[in-house]
């Protein structure tokens, strides 16, 4: 009788990966707090009447900046999150299998987008 065997990655590749996956997640959660620094900043020069005529291009401006800088935070805090799912990967020794085609997603894909899901192949496959 054959077992079903699922493909895994190693305990010292694990391990690799996880190390990756800390560091990203410190330096992105360092990104995250300086976006949403830039993005709560309402802190007012003291120039509020100085140049009442730029003062409605000035807050339009600040407002786009704003805007960005919390598109941008989203966007981090999706990442973080994601990374932290691959930590709960790791965990389960579920970590870098392609959950379309199940097979070990490349070690090269891994260390350059630590929380991928699908392999190359099965991410050709959805475009």
């Amino acid at each position: 009788m054959e077992e079903n065997v699922r493909p895994q990655y190693g305990e010292s590749d694990l391990n690799e990966f996880k190390e990756i996956i800390l560091k990203k997640i410190q330096r992105a959660q360092e990104d995250l707090d300086i976006l949403n620094a830039a993005y709560k900043n309402d802190s007012a020069n003291g120039t509020d009447d100085t140049s009442p005529t730029f003062k409605a291009f000035e807050e339009g401006a600040e407002t786009m900046a704003k805007e960005a800088n919390v598109q941008l935070a989203i966007r981090q805090e999706k990442f973080i999150r994601d990374l932290k799912n691959a930590l709960l990967r790791i965990e389960n020794k579920t970590y870098g299998v392609c959950r379309e085609t199940g097979k070990l997603i490349q070690k090269e894909r891994l260390k350059l987008v630590p929380h991928a899901t699908l392999s190359i192949e099965a991410k050709k496959k959805q475009s």
